[in-house]
Order: structure tokens, then C-alpha cells, then sequence
């Protein structure tokens, strides 16, 4: 079960039996969502809040990420069905509502047929000028944690 939701892409999960519950952070894989300063973020949190939290979930966690997260794809109940099984793939959820990116840099990891699904849904949801797409200049998660790791380190420079 989904007991927290900390921004689009990341979310806390109980698992196990009564008694013997474990919690563990949850990166989903495949996607990467606007950053709390970028725009779109709270929305973006909004959005995999109302699919995942407090509902049971599907994982599939292949690997931990270098933070300790486990990198999942997350199936949720379908919309208006919370108590049925979870067969609705959140991640693409994400990406068809101009929530969050297909991130790319990650693809190798899915089959071909869910990059296909992802790109599909990457363009419908610019094309339609979903969520961020909105924006007239989106900039990538990707992009803006690097743009500001390369501020932050020339205002740390002493000379």
C-alpha cells in the first residue's frame, strides 16, 4: 500500500504481512518529474498522489538507484476502481498527462514495446500541451538539476 507520495516520480510503499511490514521509497522508473522549484511540481504530485496513495500497488523493482531507492514500475487499480487489481502502469499515467518526461537516459531498461508506449504518450502529451507542456520552454528535471548543481558550485567558488 502507498502510504506517501514525496513528489512526482517518488513514493513510499508498506510491504509485506501484518506484523511484519516493511516500508520502502519507490523511484519510478522510466520517468522523471519536474523538481519541487520547477514548474508543474506540485501538480506532478498531485497527479501520482490521486493515482497511488493509499491504494495497493504492483511493484516491479528490478534495482535500488544510488540514493537506496528501489527503481519500480508501479501498477495502480484503474481510475474509479480503486479496489481492483493493479494492471494501469503509473509511470505512463504520468507521462501521457504531461506530468513528468519519459526519461530516456533509462530506456535500455524497458522492452521495446513499453518505449514505443512511452514515446507515444511523451508526444500525444506535447502535441495536446498537457501539464508541463504547457510550458512554452520546458526544462527537463535532468537539465535543471544540472544547470543548478553548476550555479550552486560557482557561488561556492572562492575565487
Amino acid at each position: 500500500m502507498v502510504i506517501g507520495i514525496a513528489d512526482g516520480d517518488t513514493l513510499t510503499a508498506r510491504c509485506g504481512q501484518p506484523g511484519a511490514y516493511e516500508q520502502i521509497k519507490v523511484r519510478l522508473g522510466a520517468i522523471d518529474a519536474p523538481e519541487r522549484q520547477q514548474p508543474f511540481s506540485q501538480q506532478s504530485r498531485q497527479k501520482l498522489s490521486s493515482l497511488a496513495f493509499g491504494k495497493q500497488v504492483g511493484l516491479d523493482c528490478p534495482r535500488k538507484d544510488r540514493y537506496g531507492r528501489h527503481v519500480c514500475t508501479v501498477m495502480v487499480p484503474p481510475a474509479g476502481a480503486p479496489d481492483d487489481r493493479p494492471v494501469v502502469d503509473a509511470g505512463l499515467v504520468m507521462v501521457r498527462s504531461g506530468m513528468a518526461w519519459w526519461y530516456r537516459g533509462y530506456a535500455r531498461e524497458q522492452t521495446p514495446q513499453a518505449r514505443e508506449r512511452y514515446a507515444a504518450a511523451e508526444r500525444e502529451a506535447q502535441t495536446r500541451r498537457l501539464g508541463l507542456w504547457a510550458d512554452p520552454a520546458p526544462m527537463p528535471p535532468w537539465e535543471w538539476r544540472k544547470t543548478n548543481r553548476a550555479a550552486r558550485a560557482s557561488t561556492a567558488d572562492p575565487s
